[in-house]
């Protein structure tokens, strides 16, 4: 069994979809995560592929007139270019019409149906041809698919059945004695909440006279699996299961399944409750992160709004691309794509800061250098402080990486970033170098060039090209560039003195924005001199014993994503003393949810539960506003949640 090295996928995706946006993040995601894992030593497998069968395909392909397998073979090409140009490092692509993949889920089949987990009945119900799946009658939502809401089709017909019903007790046994099994918590509080409502058997199977485009079962010539099933167990078929023990063995259970928010449940029930039956180990972790918005609104090519991943790349860069999809989200939680968005993460992260430092440092070496990284000479409170900031950077990067939290990992290399830059302001290298000081000259020019250094590590993983076109700026070649790895900067000793760099032109160019034409603002009106200033509020007094009815509780933010289809609304998840808590509050003009998360505020504790806009909301956080300005109520410091205040 796995228990050292590091195994990641991702989803399987419908080959007939075009990459956008949300595919995107969720395989650059994987390929940081593997080459961060790489970078630490770890022996790493990344997983990723196309699902390949279902109605959907064989739809798609009857219209084009062409065999399903050919469909699939052209189209799949759109991901397989997309991953290349994004500089995706996966081992293997899987695709479920390899195969070896086929026979592994026959293999399976056979094994299950052969121990009495599958069984055939008559079956009654609502079809979803856009997600593939049955539903009964109380999980329509105004008579139509819960998941997409499109228009569902009654079928009565015989299949074949999963008894997964068995094992939801065991299930929620599962997730509530494994914390860290699907993450963000939040995610598995709504399994188990979809666990308890009940759990049916799993309708595993589609008559070929409906669907023919699939896996046949191997104990009934009649019938296909159904494509969920099917595709599932790419994530074993993919590492050698039934067909190399020794891989098999060496690369499961997974360390991370990365999936998007809207297939947690085929996820973390149809899978685990699968892997059981089979007799495997499951995953380590099933990790859902949250859904790239458009203004409020959830991209969707029906509304027009995807954003190509492809077009992006091209116009800014694959590498700045991937570092706004990582600074951007934060993992689990909702992010707002938009160009003005982008841009100004990429003048002030990466062209004002990083860019700047670089570009400082290469000419002031190049000036008064002769081009070589001098030798320091002793160093002195200025050079521990950056030191200590550098330190604290890669630190809190090898934290945020074992709780994947990226964007607060790439905000602590940016503020490390932004520590160089005032250190050469502090140290006023330009002046150093007028006085003809040239050891400490040569001291400040060293330790800023390491830091830059170590900042092309820790970043090599997001910006791989770009990193590698620092590290040959500051005299690195050969295999030396692509050499970063996170392992060595504690042990490693800087080899940086006597180095000769090479200037740049430019290593994150600004974008500029042309600003839009402005109406001038009308005159303000001249002020009614006759009109008296308007009367202080007076508030009316209340009890002692009044004020105590409220009771006022300190809590703190696990998660928080706007709420769908309302502009102004945050839904938050808050731990109060241990009490797990659900608050909507109409703070999201004020507040993205990623600036909330970690923060420790106050609510009203007691307050009725509410529901809006259809979400539960149990309590009222405290907020002060002034005019437009709005500011929450937090505590000073770290301090324990659930804690009286008052």
């Amino acid at each position: 069994m796995n228990t050292k090295n590091f195994y990641v996928t991702t989803p399987i995706y419908y080959v007939n979809d075009k990459p956008h946006i949300g595919h995107a993040y969720t395989t650059v995601l994987a390929d940081v995560l593997a080459r961060y894992h790489r970078s630490l030593g770890d022996e790493t497998f990344f997983l990723t592929g196309t699902d390949e069968h279902g109605q959907k395909v064989e739809k798609a392909a009857a219209a084009r007139h062409m065999d399903p397998k050919a469909h699939c073979d052209e189209t799949v090409q759109r991901f397989q270019s997309l991953w290349k140009r994004l500089g995706i490092t996966n081992d293997r692509y899987i695709r479920t019409t390899d195969e070896y993949h086929k026979e592994v889920v026959r293999k399976i089949l056979q094994n299950l149906y052969d121990r009495g987990e599958i069984y055939k009945a008559e079956y009654t119900g609502w079809y979803c041809v856009g997600d593939e799946r049955f539903f009964t009658e109380k999980d329509l939502v105004d008579g139509k698919c819960p998941e997409c809401g499109r228009e569902v089709s009654s079928i009565v017909e015989s299949n074949y059945f999963f008894r997964m019903s068995k094992y939801r007790e065991w299930l929620i046994d599962y997730i509530e004695t494994h914390p860290g099994f699907i993450q963000p918590a939040f995610r598995a509080n709504e399994t188990l909440g979809f666990l308890r409502k009940g759990l049916g058997d799993l309708c595993i199977s589609r008559p070929k006279a409906r669907l023919s485009w699939g896996i046949e079962l191997p104990f009934d010539p009649d019938y296909v699996c159904y494509v969920w099933f099917d595709a599932l167990i790419n994530y074993i078929s993919g590492v050698g299961y039934l067909q190399d023990d020794a891989m098999f063995e060496k690369w499961w259970p997974a360390s991370y399944h990365l999936i998007g928010k809207d297939i947690l449940t085929t996820h973390s029930v149809y899978w685990p409750t699968m892997l059981k039956a089979i007799g495997l180990p499951l995953p380590k972790t099933i990790f859902a992160h949250g859904w790239w918005l458009t203004g409020n609104t959830k991209m969707s090519k029906s509304l027009g709004n995807v954003v190509n991943p492809m077009d992006m790349a091209d116009r800014c860069g694959v590498d700045a691309f991937r570092y706004f999809l990582m600074a951007e989200m934060s993992p689990g939680n909702d992010a707002n794509f938009t160009e003005e968005g982008f841009v100004t993460r990429y003048n002030s992260d990466l062209a004002n800061d990083l860019g700047n430092l670089l570009s400082r440092v290469l000419k002031m070496t190049l000036r008064n250098a002769n081009g070589t990284i001098p030798t320091p000479g002793a160093l002195t409170a200025d050079e521990e402080e950056l030191k200590r900031e550098v330190a604290s950077a890669i630190d809190t990067m090898e934290s945020s990486l074992a709780a994947l939290k990226f964007d607060q990992g790439l905000a602590a290399v940016m503020n490390a970033v932004r520590a160089g830059n005032r250190y050469l302001e502090k140290t006023a290298p330009w002046t150093l170098a007028k006085k003809g000081e040239t050891e400490r000259l040569n001291t400040v020019l060293f330790t800023a060039a390491d830091a830059l250094r170590q900042f092309s590590v820790l970043l090599y993983p997001v910006m791989p090209e770009k990193m590698a076109e620092l590290r040959k700026a500051l005299g690195y070649t050969g295999d030396e560039l692509n050499d970063a790895k996170i392992a060595d900067l504690r042990t490693r000793p800087c080899d940086l003195a006597g180095r000769h760099v090479q200037d740049t032109s430019g290593l994150f160019p600004r974008i500029d924005v042309t600003p839009k034409e402005e109406t001038p603002a009308p005159a303000p009106k001249p002020a009614d001199k006759k009109k008296k200033a308007a009367p202080v509020n007076v508030f009316a007094p209340i009890g002692i014993e009044e004020f105590a009815k409220i009771e006022l509780r300190t809590a703190k933010i696990l998660a928080a994503e706007k709420v769908e289809g309302a502009d102004k609304l945050q839904k938050l998840q808050l731990d109060v003393g241990g009490e797990k808590r659900q608050i909507v509050s109409g703070i999201a003009q004020w507040y993205t949810p990623e600036t909330l998360v970690g923060k420790t505020i106050v609510i009203v504790a007691n307050l009725k539960p509410a529901v809006i806009r259809g979400v539960e909301s149990n309590g009222m956080l405290l907020a002060a506003k002034s005019g437009k300005e709005l500011k929450l109520v937090t505590i000073d410091g770290e301090f324990a949640s659930g804690a009286q205040v008052g």
